[in-house]
């Protein structure tokens, strides 16, 4: 029972682009892994920027600087 944890910066992931995610994740572990897709878990956490880190700066800095 394959489970997938999907992590990503909560800044505007659409519904659609979720069910890709979910979709397209369960693909791969089907063709890859031979499992069957209604018992492959995905869970997609959406992560504050505030709380994801690269390198020494927190996304939401890191963002400021760029806009």
């Amino acid at each position: 029972m394959p489970y997938i944890n999907i992590k990503v910066t909560d800044e505007n992931v659409t519904s659609e682009q979720k069910r890709a995610l979910i979709q397209g994740a369960t693909a791969l572990v089907v063709e890859v892994l031979n499992k069957e897709p209604k018992t492959t878990f995905v869970l997609i956490d959406e992560v504050n920027t505030d709380n994801w880190g690269i390198g020494y700066e927190q996304v939401s800095e890191i963002r400021q600087c760029i806009e």
